[in-house]
């Protein structure tokens, strides 16, 4: 190697200056607006939480410092007054002038972090979402002897600093003013502020006022004492109305000091499906940080609105949702707890409290106790199931059948439900959400119960056989009856029951209906996937059309003596039975009945013609 190529070398590992990051802070803003935070309304958020930090940074020093912030719209603008701890012009170049950094980093002030609101630094920035200029002027509580500092920053990114006579402000604290930015006018009106500022900041726990109007309201409701408990059942009912806009059933009080949670759960008046996600008010010391809080709660607590407030959990970068971490699942526990123990103490207590919470709310009750015994146990008295004695609890239909028969669909309760309760079979219909498997949880909380799913033999076996000697004289109804019915997959057998006016039932069960679907697909199928679904094939029990001996039509038809007209009869009362089970109808089911019903009206003008 020459010794210019090894110069060059040695020049190209030589350490290089570092260059620093220019930042378009229009193209951060919009940034900012458009995909960090959900509205530009988050702006007043950041000077409330600016100048309530500023206050708490000060009382770390002198705990009697005053802690006043006042918000007054002007016209086009709008100007923020604290009495926080204040800026030197050293602060000012080393914070409001560096994007990321934050007070609460700076040195003297970390003794004060765990107060705070703010943890990520954005700070002001957030304003230029609405103001194209933003002016601070400000002065240390820490260094009295600095004159104020005036900061002034433009949307464009450039920002001016200089010194300000000591009569400018000759108080400690923070004045922030804000200049609207085209269009964003309307963000700064005094109409606007007043909302923005009670929603925002009802609970902070300093004196906050937007012009004359003082907008925290302390303590928080659920902490406030009342002369008794239904008052204060309906002030809560009153706050419940005023944030979520309804009535509440009843609330439940979320009090979890290791966490440092206090609040109310509202329970909705009427009922909501368990898919619909549930959202939550949490404030953070006070602040408001979001309306849509959707993981504070156990999934199975969809029946209440929350709104709390915690120094504990963490919030994202945004500051408008809740970080999900450790902490917040040992919370949402809790908290699940305290609803958990809400119920326990009304079927202990308050019975027909909890019967009518339970009209509207079973099924949130149930997605609980089917994970968990001794909520099961104690609701066992409580939660509604269909049966066919009523709607009942399963502690009273257990007590009345030494069997807890259940159907697993809906449609197979229906099949079975009038049959089985004529004769003297009590069947639960288990298609509902959760309801099967709380059925089946019952012997684990009921030792000696007799749980069995009832299938279409069950069924059968209930029902009354015909004499042999008349089955004997139905032999060939019977025969031309099976033979209509069997490429449909589908048997007929001869019972007596009741009532006499069901001349048919239809019974199957979720193995002949798999059957059924597998020989479906292997008529459909080529030769290979037909040999595949052959191997697949199962010894299930086919579906079955139960025939009542009882019934007059029966009879009837059982008399005729042409084939022709029992094949049509017989699909009529198969169509028939389908339609009573409510069942829905394959293609083939509904061609069966549509030429069972073409057939039986050519039948019936025949015979009028042939008079």
């Amino acid at each position: 190697m020459d010794s210019q190529t090894s110069q060059s070398a040695q020049a190209s590992q030589s350490p290089q200056p570092p260059h620093t990051f220019q930042v378009d802070l229009r193209g951060l803003v919009d940034l900012l607006s458009h995909h960090l935070y959900s509205s530009p309304r988050v702006y007043l958020r950041e000077l409330l939480q600016n100048a309530v930090d500023a206050i708490t940074a000060r009382r770390a020093a002198e705990p009697d410092a005053p802690a006043l912030v006042r918000l007054h719209a002007t016209d086009g603008g709008l100007r923020v007054e604290d009495s926080g701890v204040g800026l030197t012009e050293s602060d000012v170049h080393d914070l409001l002038a560096t994007i990321g950094r934050s007070s609460k980093r700076s040195e003297g002030l970390q003794e004060a972090r765990a107060g705070f609101l703010g943890q990520f630094g954005i700070g002001l920035l957030a304003c230029f979402v609405v103001a194209e200029r933003i002016r601070v002027v400000s002065r240390s509580a820490r260094t009295p002897e600095a004159p104020p500092v005036e900061w002034t920053a433009r949307d464009d990114g450039s920002y001016t600093v200089r010194t300000l006579p000591g009569t400018e402000r000759p108080e400690p604290g923070t004045t922030v003013y804000l200049t609207a930015r085209a269009g964003a006018a309307e963000w700064l009106s005094a109409e606007r502020v007043l909302t923005l500022a009670r929603d925002f900041g009802s609970l902070l726990p300093y004196d906050v006022r937007v012009g004359e109007e003082r907008i925290t309201d302390l303590p928080a409701p659920w902490d406030r004492p009342y002369q008794s408990p239904a008052t204060r059942r309906v002030a809560l009912a009153r706050h419940c109305h005023e944030l979520f806009a309804f009535t509440p059933l009843d609330s439940i009080d979320l009090d979890v000091p290791v966490a440092g949670i206090r609040g109310v759960a509202y329970v909705l008046p009427s009922a909501v499906s368990p898919a619909q996600r549930a959202t939550h008010r949490v404030h953070l010391k006070g602040m408001l940080l979001t309306e849509r809080a959707e993981q504070l709660l156990p999934d199975w607590a969809f029946f209440v609105r929350c709104v709390l407030d915690t120094d504990s959990l963490r919030p994202t970068a945004s500051r408008e949702s809740l970080y999900e971490d450790e902490t917040l699942a040992a919370v949402r526990d809790a908290l699940g707890e305290r609803i958990r123990s809400w119920l326990t103490g009304l079927a202990a207590g308050d019975p027909e409290r909890l019967a009518a919470f339970l009209a509207v709310h079973h099924l949130g009750v149930k997605s609980l106790a089917r994970h968990d015994g001794d909520m099961l146990r104690t609701m066992l008295p409580w939660l509604p199931f269909e049966t066919t004695d009523g709607r009942l609890s399963l502690e009273e239909f257990a007590q009345r059948h030494p069997v807890v028969h259940f159907t697993r669909t809906v449609e197979e309760y229906r099949q079975v439900a009038p049959i089985a309760s004529a004769q003297g079979v009590g069947v639960v219909n288990g298609g509902y959400t959760y309801d099967s498997e709380l059925i089946e949880a019952l012997p684990q909380v009921r030792p000696g119960t007799v749980v069995a799913e009832l299938d279409a033999d069950t069924v059968t076996a209930h029902l009354d056989a015909v004499d042999p000697a008349e089955e004997l004289a139905l032999s060939g109804f019977l025969a031309a009856a099976r033979a209509k019915l069997d490429p449909l997959g589908c048997d007929v057998v001869l019972r007596a029951f009741h009532p006499l006016s069901v001349p048919a039932l239809h019974l199957d069960d979720r193995s002949a209906r798999h059957e059924q679907a597998r020989a479906e697909a292997e008529e459909r199928a080529d030769d290979l996937w037909a040999g595949i679904l052959g191997s697949l094939r199962g010894s299930a029990p086919r579906a079955r059309l139960v025939l009542n001996h009882l019934n007059p039509l029966i009879r009837r038809i059982g008399s005729l003596g042409d084939p022709e007209l029992i094949g049509t009869a017989t699909e009529s009362l198969y169509g028939q039975a389908l339609l009573m089970a409510q069942r829905p109808l394959r293609p083939a089911d509904s061609a069966l009945l549509n030429r069972a019903f073409i057939g039986l009206l050519e039948w019936a003008t025949h015979g009028e013609n042939g008079r």
